[in-house]
């Protein structure tokens, strides 16, 4: 399995897919930090009259918790930064996935309505991530790692430049708004990440050139 990994890690249509993975699985955690970190419910209800077993009695216990709801907050923030950075994506794929582990179970558990769907197809992005960089990561079990070149494209600069576009604007937008416009919060992500996109395949170009001179 992983010398077909290593295969796929010089193609750019999977170097592609990798980035933009960690783009938006980050931006997700980033987005739902926020509320947390501001000590704000998740949700508009209240459920402290809800059964002990729904969702909405956990999400309402956590949020009073107070200092632990703000904790997760950070954790989810942290996390999805690193993995939006790029540069320290590895990083943020190995605290991601314990969180989204737990998440996921969460949301098994308490019998969220879909929710499950999301947070797997989440792990599952994690765990992809996460076996991508293994050649690296591996040297945590000592094993002797692989180390990667890092004069590639895919640790061109300007994959870094806009990552931090899209944390910067993510955060900012949650923090400084009370309620959010899905379609204005999604829209203007999309324009971000279509902008880096086009600037990197134009250095993509560049970079294929230098290698032939």
């Amino acid at each position: 399995m992983f010398t077909k990994i290593r295969s796929l890690r010089n193609k750019t249509l999977f170097q592609l897919m990798i980035i933009y993975t960690r783009y938006l699985i980050g931006g997700a955690f980033v987005f739902a930090s926020i509320v947390k970190i501001k000590g704000e419910r998740f949700t508009a209800v209240d459920g402290s009259d809800s059964p002990l077993n729904s969702p909405f009695h956990l999400l309402e216990t956590l949020y009073r918790s107070g200092l632990y709801w703000e904790f997760l907050g950070y954790g989810q923030f942290i996390a999805g930064f690193f993995l939006m950075t790029q540069r320290y994506a590895k990083l943020g794929a190995l605290m991601f996935l314990p969180i989204i582990a737990n998440i996921f179970v969460i949301t098994v558990s308490y019998g969220f309505t879909g929710t499950p769907y999301i947070t797997g197809a989440m792990l599952l992005a994690n765990i992809m991530l996460v076996l991508w960089d293994w050649d690296e990561i591996k040297i945590l079990i000592n094993i002797t790692p692989v180390i990667e070149n890092k004069n590639t494209w895919m640790h061109d600069k300007i994959w870094e430049i806009t990552g931090l576009a899209l944390f910067l604007f993510d955060t900012l937008y949650r923090f400084f708004t009370t309620g959010y416009n899905f379609f204005i919060w999604i829209g203007i992500c999309f324009l971000i990440g279509l902008t880096g996109l086009v600037a990197g395949m134009r250095r993509r170009r560049i970079y294929e050139l230098g290698i032939k001179n």
